[in-house]
């Protein structure tokens, strides 16, 4: 099982979702990085579930403990431990799916490749996972932010059938944590909440969209070729449980667009050239170029829902499953802070092979 991600910013994630604890090892942060655990709790807090009433009903505090490779505020550079203890974890819930896979999860396909699967909750495979992560990329981000200025904002940019606008380059968290969709637009923000709610109503559950943009992104960060810097976000977004589909820059509306349109001519600034357009999101031949890189991060609906559906035990007998716990009708607005943190780990990774390339 593949648990470690990064070259030079490594960092492995470990914990179920319902057993004792989940938490992440970093290796690789860098020396006399300021940090305390306050900086990675305001991250874990917008992920972290029983937030409001678009959320699963499982109320974990994620309270963070820095076990290692920080004295004083500052990173020591040697391997940061951090560690989240599990509180409100009801294995109970999960009794009628020891039998049953559960459509669209991970019950059957982990079973099938290690022999077992964890009995409850989905174990690795479960979005508690993504605590860890949201924890190791908080710093991350502290660390991009101290030595290159880079910015790292993302939101939700459509849910169900509600399609924000475009929003320009100009998104700052504080406009995203306005609603609890974390959707910047008020007008939209209201019809996806509205969706979210109805699916819950209705025992069901629907998926959306996360865009996310880098600022202040220097030119020159990628390892072509095949760990070319959009290669890389891709691999770390569609690794996030419940996504689906990922594009940057014009993504596949570029497919329809002619060369002499969709090519970004240069510009001179001040110091450095820039363009005018920013069809190629940010990234060129794999690496920055120093406009700011632009994607987007499809999820599809949450595969555990409280309807009941007709399927088969793991021996193909027909059975109903009522499938029970408490999981969220929408991921997108949690996934927010996800995609943000992964998105800081690729790129503070790059960042680091590119310090020892110098």
């Amino acid at each position: 099982m593949s648990s470690t991600t990064g070259i030079l910013f490594k960092v492995t994630t470990f914990g179920e979702s319902h057993g004792k604890s989940i938490g992440a090892v970093i290796d690789g942060c860098p020396p006399r990085i300021r940090l305390n655990e306050s900086d990675i709790q305001i991250q874990l807090d917008r992920r972290r579930p029983g937030q409001s009433d678009l959320t699963t009903g499982r109320n974990e505090k994620d309270l963070v403990r820095i076990l290692s490779g920080v004295e004083n505020g500052q990173t020591l550079g040697t391997p940061i431990a951090l560690l989240i203890d599990n509180r409100d974890h009801r294995p109970v819930d999960y009794g009628n799916t020891l039998d049953i896979p559960r459509p669209s999860h991970a019950d059957y396909t982990y079973r099938m490749k290690y022999g077992i699967n964890a009995a409850s909750g989905g174990g690795r495979a479960s979005a508690r996972e993504t605590a860890a992560r949201v924890a190791a990329g908080a710093i991350a981000e502290k660390f991009l932010f101290e030595t290159h200025g880079i910015r790292i904002v993302a939101w939700v940019s459509a849910a169900g059938s509600a399609t924000a606008p475009e929003m320009g380059h100009d998104v700052s968290r504080r406009q995203v944590e306005k609603t609890s969709t974390r959707c910047p637009d008020p007008e939209t923000a209201r019809q996806i909440k509205k969706q979210i709610m109805r699916a819950r109503e209705d025992s069901d559950s629907i998926g959306g969209i996360i865009t996310c943009i880098c600022k202040n992104m220097p030119a020159g960060l990628g390892e072509p070729v095949f760990d070319k810097t959009e290669a890389r976000l891709a691999q770390a977004m569609l690794s996030i449980p419940a996504s689906k589909g990922f594009e940057i820059g014009s993504g596949f509306a570029g497919a329809a667009m002619q060369g002499s349109t969709h090519n970004d001519l240069f510009i001179k600034r001040d110091d450095h050239l820039g363009t005018r357009t920013n069809f190629s999101g940010g990234i060129q031949g794999g690496i920055t170029n120093g406009e700011p890189i632009l994607f987007k991060v499809a999820f599809k609906p949450p595969a555990t829902i409280g309807k009941a559906q007709n399927t088969v035990d793991y021996d193909g007998n027909d059975a109903i499953l009522n499938a029970k716990g408490r999981h969220d009708p929408c991921v997108v607005p949690r996934a927010v802070p996800i995609v943000e943190a992964m998105t800081a780990l690729v790129l503070a990774d790059l960042a680091l092979c590119q310090i020892v390339k110098n």
